[in-house]
Parts: C-alpha cells; sequence; structure tokens
C-alpha cells in the first residue's frame, strides 16, 4: 500500500514539474505546470524597469473549455535574472486531491523555486523542502543577448484602469534574430514606471493571463538568484525521483 502511494505520488510530482527549458509556460489541464517563464522574449515586457519584486498570479484556460487554473506566486526579477516561487496547495483547478497535496508536501514537494539565469543559458528548479533541485539548459531564444537580439513594436490599444492602476493597452509583438515572433496583450501602468502589470498572450491553444500586485522597485537580493550549496544537484527529474524513492524506502515510509 505504501509503494503503490509513493508510486502515485511520484507521478503526480512528474506531471507538475517537467523541467522548465523542456515545455511551454503553460502545462496540461490536469495538472499545474511550472509557471510562468521570465527570460528571452519575455523580459523584453518590462522595459527599463530592470530590477523588482512582486506578487503574481497566472491564470491559463484552454480554449473550448470553461476550466481555468490559477496559480500564485511570487517573481524577483534583476537584469534578466528571476525566481520564481509557489506552493503547489495553492493551485487551484488542478484536480490534486488534497490527501495528495497533503503528502507531495510531506515528501519536499510542495514549496517550487524555479531560478533562470538566461545570461548562462541555465534554469535550476529547486525543491526547498527536499534540499535538492534539477539544472536544466535554456534554449537560445529564452536566454539573453545584446539589446538588438529582440525587437518589440508596440500598438496603443486604449486606456483601462487595472487594480486601481491608470493603464495604457498595447499590442506587443516581439521578434527575435531568427524572425520568431511572439504576441501579447500589455496593460502598462502609468504610475508605476509603465510596468507591465498584466500580461495576456495565447500559446499552444491556451490563453494564459499574468498579474502583478505589490510591485516594489528595490533591487532583490542576491542570494535570490543562487542554488545553497548545501542543495544535492541531479541531472534530471527522473534521477530525482529515483533518489527520493531510495529515502522513503529505506525510511519504512
Amino acid at each position: 500500500m505504501k509503494q503503490a502511494l509513493l508510486f502515485s505520488l511520484v507521478t503526480l510530482t512528474l506531471t507538475l514539474t517537467a523541467p522548465l527549458s523542456d515545455a511551454q509556460p503553460v502545462g496540461p489541464m490536469g495538472g499545474p505546470p511550472r509557471g510562468p517563464k521570465f527570460s528571452g522574449a519575455m523580459n523584453k515586457l518590462f522595459g527599463d524597469n530592470s530590477a523588482f519584486s512582486a506578487k503574481i498570479e497566472m491564470n491559463i484556460q484552454e480554449a473550448g473549455r470553461d476550466e481555468k487554473m490559477t496559480i500564485p506566486g511570487t517573481l524577483a526579477f534583476h537584469d534578466g535574472k528571476s525566481r520564481f516561487e509557489m506552493d503547489v496547495a495553492e493551485t487551484k483547478g488542478a484536480r490534486i486531491p488534497p490527501q495528495a497535496a497533503a503528502q507531495m508536501k510531506a515528501m519536499g514537494f510542495g514549496e517550487i523555486a524555479v531560478i533562470a539565469l538566461p545570461d548562462k543559458k541555465l534554469s535550476y528548479m529547486i525543491y526547498t523542502g527536499m534540499e535538492s533541485y534539477v539544472e536544466s539548459a535554456l534554449s537560445d531564444d529564452e536566454a539573453a543577448g545584446p539589446e538588438a537580439r529582440f525587437k518589440m513594436d508596440s500598438t496603443e490599444l486604449g486606456k483601462e484602469t487595472v487594480d486601481g492602476h491608470p493603464c495604457t493597452k498595447n499590442k506587443a509583438t516581439i521578434t527575435s534574430d531568427k524572425g520568431v515572433k511572439h504576441e501579447s496583450t500589455v496593460w502598462n501602468a502609468s504610475d508605476l514606471k509603465n510596468f507591465p502589470i498584466k500580461i495576456q498572450y495565447i500559446e499552444d491553444g491556451k490563453n494564459a493571463i499574468l498579474s502583478f500586485t505589490e510591485v516594489k522597485f528595490d533591487k532583490p537580493d542576491a542570494a535570490k538568484f543562487v542554488v545553497p550549496a548545501k542543495f544535492t544537484k541531479y541531472g534530471s527529474m527522473g534521477e530525482l525521483m529515483r533518489g527520493v524513492m531510495m529515502k522513503q524506502f529505506r525510511g519504512g515510509k
């Protein structure tokens, strides 16, 4: 019975935490994704706001379906580097049984942090409760480069108020040096240095909306973008899960 429960949790965890560089920002409706990617073209949307922290909520809806998924978290950003943190138990609409979420938290999979370092073309999926992490390579499109690498064209669509902030609604088209285009609708708050407090885009047939609150323009602590030295590094999710299973079986859990 214990082995069967562990196997189910391992399968669920693999669904929730596919490596950042191997998947799109939006995951399957059967389970929450890793959250949004903050690198490459996405960074261009923040304009001159090179250092900030904020609460963030990602809402996802697949085309033709009423079901929505909500992923709350926090974001720290500095010169292209980012750290997104989320708690699996706070994700809504993911069809995760409460007992499974509790077991995941007990095993150390509940709290996840994703660090993206475009300048090094690396990302880290960190499980703070397990003091473990998986290192992945960022694709060329996700990695940072010279400013000329991405070109952004913006068209004003009107004026709107979002969460009490006066905003200019823009259609933003970002084109990479390889001709790859990324389109989104962005609400830039005039009272927050034109910060994009709301970003909407469609990818793989899914509508994604990012909403930012409690935006602070202080420079985040450099430690936010470094994996603690005592944490154990794994080369893949499969390797990490094998390590977890061995520990659980040896502990009789």
